[in-house]
Order: C-alpha cells, then structure tokens, then sequence
C-alpha cells in the first residue's frame, strides 16, 4: 500500500462520524486518579503565572504519549482540550477515535514524508516541531485547501545537544544583518510568503535535562528562547511583516512560546512561556518505548 492510499484510508476513517472501534472508558478508579492530577497540574500553572502578566491564559496541553485513549477521554470529560502526541501513528489511532473538538498537537520528530498523514487529522491544531524550509513545503502543500490554515511553531535546540531537533537560537546581542541572515529567520520568512496554509504561532523547545532540573539559577534555555522571540518579531519587522500585520503570532501579536515540562512546567510560566507539555505530572510514568512497539506500531 502506497502512501496515497494509505492517506486516504486514514482520511476515510477519521472523517467517519463514528469511531472506527469501540472506546473503552477508563475505571472509575483511574478516572478518579486522573481528575485529581488534572486538577492539581491546573491549579500548579495558575498559581505559577506570573500576576502582571497582561496576555491570554497559558495553553496546557496533556502529553498522552503511550497512554490509552480511554485516559485522554477521562481529561476530556474534565474539561481538557489540549493533547500532545509525539508518533505519527499513535496520534492518528487515538484521533480517530476521540472526539472532533479535541486540538491534537503534534510535538514529535516532524519529517517531511510524514506531511500528508499528519494534515489528513481533521482536528490537528498545531504542529510545535517545524524547522526547516522543506518541511514547511510538505506541510503547506498537503494541508487541504477547505481548513484553516494549520499552528506551525518553529522548533528551537536552545541547548545545542546533538540529541534534539531544530535550529540555533538567536543571540539577544546579535546585529540586524546577523539576525536577518539566521536560518530561524529565513525559515519564518518562507512560511510568511510562500506558505498560505500555514500560521506561524511561535517557538518551541525542549531544553536540557540539566537545566530542567536546576532550581538554583535561571534556566538558560528558557533564557534563550525569550531571546529569539524578541530577535525574530524583530526581523520580520524589519522583512515587512511588523507586529500588528496580522501576519503571525496570536491576537496580539506576540510569537507564542512552547517551553516547559512535567518537570519545569512552573519555572517555563514564570520566565514568561505561554504553552506548557505536561505528560507525567497528569498521566503517571509511561511505558518503555520497547513495550508499546511490541502491541502496536509507532511512526
């Protein structure tokens, strides 16, 4: 089966008004457990939002990684909207599935031959892990021209570990001819002019575990990030594209920041992040990779 027909097939069964298979609903038990978690991880991001903060509400969004879709169904029923999933495949199972008003958010490897299957999902709000000019391309030309135009947040490795995706931050000191000729740059300015179905939301990182894990000292990937924020609105000032364009960000025109998890969700708030991925702090400890792989298949 080639890709179109599998595409086609996955458009086919997530466009159904019924769900393909029965969805079993979690045990009272585990439904309990995940209210409170919820609850508590909810009360966490108010608490740690900063109170002269005048921009809209922090987006939480539930990492579901290897979890059943019963227990995404359980924070849906709280009231939770947000999902982050980091496979391919599990975010089309669990999609086609769910319900329709669920905004899935693609947080994984983004590779372009994965374009299409991705933009077939009715209900995929935003990818958080676009960088580069190629897998903008993909993306643009697979979303269909009846949606919206699909969230893209470009993803930064302000830790530079050879481990993680993206490109390189932008140094707060750097000139106008530096910043303009950054790669960050230039990807934010082809998605502006050569991409009509994308909207450039903001950035994204995922830091160094050492950082997350300092509470002595500002967490210098955080620090980073805020910096090419304020560099990049900068640059696309400069590229015709200024803040009140309408062009990108959120209503007021701000580039939305993703950065923060389980365990650095609260410093993430306080630097000034609008976006945090919490998978542990309200599902529990997930599965080894090697354990899922062996009942189902991940992409």
């Amino acid at each position: 089966m080639n890709v179109s027909t599998t595409v086609r097939l996955v458009y086919r069964r997530m466009s159904a008004a019924v769900p393909t298979t029965p969805l079993v609903s979690a045990t009272a038990e585990r439904a309990a457990e995940l209210k409170e978690s919820l609850a508590e991880i909810r009360q966490r991001v108010q608490a740690a939002r900063p109170s002269q903060s005048t921009t809209s509400q922090p987006t939480l969004v539930a990492v579901s990684k290897y979890k059943p879709a019963s227990d995404i169904l359980a924070c849906y029923d709280e009231g939770q909207r947000d999902f982050g999933e980091n496979y391919v495949q599990e975010l089309v199972d669990k999609a086609s599935q769910l319900p329709q008003d669920i905004r899935w958010h693609f947080i994984g490897t983004f590779q372009s031959n994965k374009a299409k299957i991705l933009a077939s999902i009715p209900n995929l709000y935003a990818l958080q892990t676009l960088h580069s000019t190629k897998g903008a391309t993909a993306l643009n030309k697979a979303i269909p021209s009846d949606r919206p135009a699909l969230n893209v947040l470009l993803q930064v490795n302000t830790s530079g570990e050879d481990s993680k995706s993206g490109v390189s931050p932008l140094a707060r000191d750097a000139s106008d001819s530096e910043a303009d000729s950054a790669e960050l740059v230039q990807i934010a300015k082809h998605i502006l002019t050569e991409c009509p179905r994308l909207r450039l939301q903001g950035l994204m990182t995922i830091g160094s575990l050492s950082e997350s894990l300092s509470k002595e000292k500002e967490n210098e990937d955080f620090r980073r990030l805020v910096a090419t924020r304020d560099v990049l609105e900068g640059a696309l000032a400069r590229a015709g594209f200024p803040k009140d364009s309408g062009k990108w960000g959120d209503e007021h025109g701000r580039l939305l920041l993703s950065m923060g998890m389980s365990s650095d969700f609260e410093a993430a708030l306080a630097a000034g992040s609008d976006i945090v991925r919490v998978g542990t702090g309200i599902f529990g400890s997930r599965p080894k990779k090697e354990e899922v792989k062996a009942h189902t298949s991940l992409a």
